[in-house]
């Protein structure tokens, strides 16, 4: 599997190849004592100011391509999972795929999850949903659906193995 989100956060921790441009555009006071992106305080910017997103994406995707990319090309399985979060919203990435796969849940499952990992509020949590593909775009633009509202992780497997089966893999 290729996780673009992971990839993403690498590239933003301390050491991260991202880093140096970050510290280039936003200055020094996006980046925390540990040398890594300071998280929440490019959050606040970017859902404040368009173009900050903007030209923090243009830091960071091409890298998150290039990284995504060279993985690829070093595999030797016949078949690639790509975990991509923002795939709907980049043009980047679909015509790349044979088949897209949404594990979708529902918006109060949503907000539950991440408050209990991240501590966000409610508010924030909901500004970035907002910031993101609509959960019935995300749904338009998969081959396949899998529900992921119920928190039984044995029961998200059949799910993906009944999934699998079907597309032959």
């Amino acid at each position: 599997m290729i996780d673009a989100d992971a990839i993403s956060r690498e590239s933003t921790a301390a050491g991260g190849i991202a880093i140096q441009a970050i510290r280039e555009s936003f200055g020094d006071r996006f980046i925390n004592e540990q040398g890594a992106l300071d998280r929440g305080r490019m959050r606040e910017l970017v859902f404040a100011d368009p173009t900050s997103r903007q030209r923090l994406e243009s830091i960071i995707h091409p890298l998150v391509a290039a990284a995504v990319d060279a993985k690829a090309a070093a595999s030797r399985s016949p078949c690639i999972l790509f975990d991509v979060p923002l795939l709907v919203e980049s043009p980047r990435w679909r015509h790349r795929l044979d088949r897209v796969v949404v594990v979708d849940c529902s918006e109060a499952t949503q907000l539950r999850r991440v408050r209990a990992r991240s501590g966000w509020s409610d508010d924030t949590i909901l500004s970035v949903m907002r910031e993101q593909a609509s959960r019935t775009r995300r749904v338009g633009a998969a081959d396949a659906v899998i529900d992921n509202d119920a928190d039984e992780l044995d029961r998200l497997h059949r799910l993906v193995d009944r999934l699998s089966s079907r597309f032959g893999l």
